[in-house]
């Protein structure tokens, strides 16, 4: 089954192939801006009913060096097919193009990272006559994202690096700090990378922490039945400023609690009544990295 993770995992790769840095520099290629990269078909089908498809298939022209095509698969968990289906896109690709082929493994756990590097052999007794390896981007070789900054210059690779580490004891942390790092972008863009994030998180135990901490730059955005939408499409149901100072009030108490921080209930009080909607989203800014609830109301 297809599911948003593994859509987004695949796909930014189409829209975005800088995030193939990791794997340039692994490598010793020159970086992805500097090659001229091609979206090719991802049909990998032969005859019917014989039906396969690769994720996300791209023509790479490097500065330096022959061309070379990448085949790119998102992997949640393990699954014994892929040690056949993996072995004959890469042979399908080869024959098709008449180019080598690189098979790029997207794991967001070391258990599917490890699993998914191989190799894949197809032997007779002590012979091999074919062997799989793909390149694995996991846990363990996409970087932790630790800086704002670089949330501001290669948006791409964050997005990727957070739902690679979704499921690592610092993802609540990561999410934080990739928060805070979007408020440097304008609308348009933090909606956009905001909902590729959102969708790539589905059915991940940090789901709800984003959807929390992206209502910061919430926006309409049709479609998706994201956060976005909801915002939209609640604040325009209702109506009335009241309704929106209710949801962020709630959005500011949401987050302290789930970062662990104790709310007095004169503090309490103070936000849920608060009308005023520029100040509720000063407090709720504050709420993403205040230490006490009491910091939200401290003069600039």
């Amino acid at each position: 089954m297809v599911t948003s993770t593994h859509e987004t995992s695949h796909r930014i790769f189409q829209d975005h192939p800088e995030v193939l840095t990791p794997v340039f520099e692994a490598l010793g290629l020159p970086p992805p801006a500097k090659a001229i990269i091609e979206v090719l078909s991802s049909d990998a089908t032969e005859i019917k009913p014989l039906e396969r498809r690769v994720d996300t298939v791209l023509k790479v022209e490097p500065s330096e060096g022959d061309g070379f095509l990448i085949a790119v698969e998102a992997q949640t968990a393990p699954a014994p097919d892929k040690g056949f289906s993996w072995p004959y896109y890469v042979a399908h690709l080869h024959a098709k193009y008449g180019m080598p082929v690189l098979l790029v493994a997207v794991c967001k756990n070391r258990p599917t990272a490890s699993w998914a590097a191989g190799p894949f052999e197809c032997s007779v007794r002590t012979w091999t006559t074919q062997s799989t390896r793909p390149f694995v981007l996991g846990p363990d070789n996409v970087p932790e994202i630790t800086d704002e900054s670089v949330v501001a210059r290669q948006p791409a690779l964050a997005t990727l690096s957070a739902i690679v580490h979704s499921e690592s004891a610092n993802a609540v942390a990561i999410l934080e700090l990739l928060a805070r790092g979007m408020r440097s972008f304008d609308k348009a863009t933090a909606k956009y990378w905001c909902e590729w994030l959102e969708v790539g998180l589905e059915n991940t135990p940090v789901l709800e922490t984003w959807r929390e901490l992206e209502k910061m730059v919430a926006t309409y955005f049709p479609g998706r039945g994201t956060l976005f939408e909801e915002t939209y499409l609640e604040g325009k149901a209702e109506g009335k400023a009241e309704g929106k100072a209710e949801g962020k009030a709630e959005s500011i108490l949401s987050v302290l609690e789930k970062r662990g921080i104790g709310i007095p209930q004169d503090t309490r009080d103070r936000i849920t009544t608060c009308t005023d909607l520029d100040t509720l989203t000063l407090w709720f800014d504050r709420s993403l990295t205040a230490t006490t609830a009491e910091d939200l109301f401290a003069e600039a």
